[in-house]
């Protein structure tokens, strides 16, 4: 009997590219960042976390392939997002924030924001990053998105809404990039074990007095086959695939990763 074990990562050579991850100093941008690293990309990691950057860096390997550059900048400095994406020869857009509030109750500066960062920016970093890509005949970029691209929750209004712009801006941008051999996709997570999640189950917890586990399985994962958080390794693993030449001719679609949410 063949016994499975745990996959192994999928072949990628990006020596010689340059890539480029929003929110790398944590959670699914980290794990892109190191990922891409590891395949030989010179990544510019993208946060204004500097101290997270810092343990970024220090966490990729002495020796290994590919180099991380850490990247101080706040995104809601558009100007300075769209010049920090030049030469870029892969973008993954992944910085977000959230804030769970009635639409009503909801304020309208941190819409704003998160319009800003989550929406905004990643035009803007296209402006900046295309123009290579398209003179040299390849690209690829690929839109950290959610399960809720495809899906709404209340209460979620802000990042619902920048969400489903980001898809729609991911299928414009594939097919403007398709006569020049750039590549435009979203990743569609469900829950992901982040700092941002946890916050989240613990606030929960505290709010509805129950236990954390609970709140994961009767709130979170209510709506997922499986009962488990994705880890950022995994959502890391199918952004190098969408950068492989396997995965040439993938380009305006939701890669759902929900453990069977969107199944409903």
């Amino acid at each position: 009997m063949t016994v499975i074990g745990t996959p192994g990562p999928v072949s990628l050579d990006l020596d010689g590219r340059t890539a480029l991850v929003t929110g790398a100093a944590g959670g699914i941008g980290r794990a892109c960042a190191l990922r891409l690293a590891a395949a030989g990309a010179t990544v510019r990691a993208v946060d204004r976390d500097t101290d997270g950057l810092t343990r970024l860096v220090t966490d990729h390997p002495n020796g290994a392939p590919g180099r991380i550059e850490p990247c101080p900048l706040d995104l809601t400095d558009l100007d300075a997002a769209e010049r920090a994406a030049a030469g870029t020869d892969l973008l993954v857009n992944n910085a977000g924030l959230q804030l769970v509030r009635p639409i009503e109750e909801f304020p309208p500066e941190v819409f704003h924001q998160v319009l800003t960062v989550m929406l905004e920016a990643p035009f803007r970093l296209l402006r900046g990053a295309l123009p290579h890509m398209y003179a040299q005949g390849w690209g690829r970029v690929i839109n950290i998105s959610s399960v809720h691209g495809l899906r709404a929750s209340p209460f979620k209004s802000a990042y619902v809404a920048a969400k489903h712009g980001l898809e729609g801006l991911s299928k414009t941008a594939a097919l403007e990039g398709a006569p020049h051999g750039v590549t435009s996709n979203c990743v569609n997570p469900g829950y992901v074990r982040t700092p941002l999640v946890e916050r989240q189950i613990a606030d929960q917890a505290a709010a509805h007095g129950i236990p954390e586990e609970r709140v994961r399985a009767d709130i979170l994962l209510a709506d997922s086959a499986l009962k488990r958080l994705l880890e950022p390794a995994e959502v890391a693993e199918a952004v190098a695939y969408l950068c492989t030449p396997q995965a040439s001719f993938v380009t305006g679609t939701s890669l759902a990763l929900d453990g069977g949410w969107t199944a409903h």
